[in-house]
């Protein structure tokens, strides 16, 4: 597991809170209100969360059968952090959610609003940095926070306000861009030298 570190914590947190992007789904959340389809908070924070500890524990296991390293999954998990990135600053659907729409806690604010493809990569990618305590920790903390919001999403909308879930939408895209780009150039290192050596 590792030794916790405050900085490993913290920049798990960041990253994982950015990847999920909650104040940016509140317009979602609010949309599937209006549209008289009910959000069970406590029951989509838990089914995120398993999802998301499964993936991390088995991911590895995953990876294996397709015979893909750590290094490798983290490099594509930094393009598809950039491509998130791309959506939330530029404004523009790269991924199109084009699930089945039957239950709004599990379609889609479960998945793939929170434990989507970007939460599983990102996940995957921290592991070939951080120690598993600081990651999990991390996972843990911004999963309290996707309950708070979703119990509180109207409250939430009028305090910000449309203007100011808009500006938050753009400081984290910036902050996922600046870590995809980080993410991608640690694990190519990686990778160079793994290559040099065999």
């Amino acid at each position: 597991m590792g030794l916790f570190n405050f900085q490993e914590f913290l920049s798990a947190f960041i990253v994982l809170f950015a990847v999920i992007d909650m104040i940016g789904s509140i317009p979602i959340i609010l949309s599937l209100k209006q549209k008289g389809r009910s959000v069970n908070a406590a029951k989509a924070t838990l089914i995120a969360l398993a999802l998301l500890l499964g993936f991390y524990f088995a991911g590895d296991a995953l990876l294996r059968l397709f015979q893909v390293d750590i290094a490798s999954f983290a490099v594509a998990g930094a393009f598809v952090i950039f491509l998130m990135s791309l959506e939330m600053i530029l404004d523009v659907e790269i991924f199109k959610n084009a699930g089945p729409m039957k239950e709004a806690t599990l379609v889609p604010l479960v998945f793939p609003l929170l434990a989507g493809a970007g939460a599983f990569t990102t996940l995957i990618s921290l592991r070939a940095e951080y120690a598993s305590i600081n990651i999990l920790l991390a996972l843990v903390l911004n999963m309290v926070w996707v309950y708070i919001v979703l119990r509180l999403t109207d409250r939430i909308e009028r305090l910000l306000g449309q203007g100011g879930i808009y500006v938050i939408r753009k400081f984290f895209g910036i902050i996922l861009l600046a870590i995809s780009v980080r993410l991608f150039t640690a694990n190519l290192s990686l990778l160079i030298e793994q290559f040099q050596t065999t």
